[in-house]
């Protein structure tokens, strides 16, 4: 089964880490790659451009309106995300906890099974 491990990152506490617990995080991304990578659970990954970067295209009933956002009242955001194929929910919630954002106070990784997939080969 394949789960999305979706990180949420909130910039401000991104922006509060030391330079120290920056290169934590950088080398528990590495070292999380390596482990799905080295188990074959890996699939992919992708870091997401900051929302002020993004614009919402929003269906009204007739011609699709677009505006700039999102702009949720929540501080956090979909900052990246891994894609991995593992036998079980749990094992999923075992490689998510190996992800370093897990380990810092008001960042989260949402773990949620790939219902379908359509044009690539994964």
């Amino acid at each position: 089964m394949k789960y999305l491990l979706i990180m949420q990152v909130d910039q401000d506490v991104l922006e509060a880490l030391s330079e120290d617990e920056r290169k934590l995080v950088m080398d528990g991304h590495g070292k999380f790659m390596k482990v799905t990578r080295e188990s074959g659970e890996f699939i992919l990954t992708q870091a997401l451009a900051h929302p002020a970067n993004s614009v919402v295209v929003t269906g009204t009933g007739g011609t699709p309106v677009v505006t700039d956002g999102p702009f949720a009242e929540a501080k956090e955001f979909m900052g990246g995300f891994y894609l991995v194929d593992c036998d079980s929910k749990e094992r999923a919630i075992e490689l998510a906890k190996l992800i370093p954002d897990t380990r810092i106070k008001g960042l989260s990784v949402e773990v949620r099974p790939a219902m379908d997939s359509c044009g690539a080969d994964l």
